[in-house]
């Protein structure tokens, strides 16, 4: 079976284990960039859209370690 090219807000939301509001919070900021189709404006977002979201959030949080300094080990 072929990978679905277009994934709905639900279905990113499960991808990222967020809830609904936060996947649509990340679309309507621009952070995760999306489409609208159909009469009802249905939310739409690329599979290889997200797979780069995902990308830059480990360079993100990469970057923020390398200039965090951690005090020990965490708790």
């Amino acid at each position: 079976m072929a990978e679905r090219r277009f994934l709905t807000l639900a279905d990113v939301g499960e991808v990222l284990n967020i809830s609904a509001s936060q996947t649509y919070a990340l679309v309507r900021s621009g952070e995760l960039p999306a489409i609208q189709v159909g009469g009802r404006g249905q939310w739409r977002v690329e599979t290889r859209v997200l797979e780069d979201y995902i990308a830059r959030a480990y360079e993100k949080t990469a970057a923020a370690l390398k200039h965090d300094t951690p005090a020990g080990p965490p708790a």
